[in-house]
């Protein structure tokens, strides 16, 4: 019997509520923009340690539905020790200086089912390096990429994930559900609404097979929040 689709609370309606138009308001201050020759380094050390063996992306977010790569091969996977939070203080890009946003990373214990993608042999330095200068804009993001070995149906294969670990200023761990429900609900910044990343999220994650449970609850909370909108909210 097909299993019957999930209707979610969170729809396109709501979260156009939450889109606005929003200024770029330019780089944080207190974080120092990352050099090229930085990122080329990291880069090189990623490639040694992966010893000439497949190149693998885990995506458990935004990967997931904005890749911005090619891949040769996805598959289910579940990763052990690492779950999803919304830990990443955000003033830029979905939030402001004024009502900062909240973005997924991994945080440790748990597991976390995501997709794995398999990148294209031959082009794995230009790979590495294109993921980084994406994910990777501040010196103080260095530490929060690392391999991981994912569990899939045809077996375990090591993969390149980013924002595990996350430490810092800017970095809120361990928040309620309702009071990440709250700054969802009104962070918007130049790019999107954070509401639109949850909507995004798990919307793609529900067509692959993949239930989370807890971004499930969340996206509740959050149509719930938007429901009970006032003038000043949506403003």
């Amino acid at each position: 019997m097909a299993k019957r689709k999930r209707c979610m609370s969170l729809t396109p309606e709501l979260v156009a509520k939450c889109e606005r138009p929003v200024p770029d308001p330019g780089p944080n201050t207190g974080f120092t923009v990352i050099k090229h020759q930085e990122l080329d380094a990291l880069t090189m050390h990623l490639l040694e340690e992966l010893e000439g063996g497949d190149l693998w992306l885990f995506a458990y977010g935004s990967l997931i539905w904005k890749p911005n790569i090619s891949f040769s091969e996805h598959r289910h996977g579940t990763i052990h020790g690492w779950h999803r939070s919304f830990c990443l203080e955000q003033r830029r890009w979905r939030g402001t200086p004024r009502q900062p946003g909240l973005m997924m990373a991994l945080e440790r214990g748990g597991s976390c089912s995501g997709m794995a993608y398999q990148l294209p042999d031959g082009e794995h330095r230009e790979h590495i390096r294109n993921l980084v200068g994406r994910e990777i804009t501040t010196r103080e993001d260095l530490g929060m990429v690392r391999w991981v070995t994912v569990r899939t149906d045809t077996g375990p294969l090591r993969a390149l994930v980013f924002w595990a670990g996350p430490k810092g200023d800017g970095i809120a761990l361990k928040l309620p559900l309702e009071r990440v429900a709250w700054v969802l609900a009104r962070a918007c910044g130049h790019v999107g609404s954070c509401a639109g990343y949850l909507y995004n999220t798990v919307a793609k994650l529900e067509e692959c097979g993949v239930h989370d449970r807890n971004l499930w609850r969340l996206q509740e909370l959050v149509a719930e929040e938007i429901h009970g909108f006032s003038k000043e909210d949506a403003e």
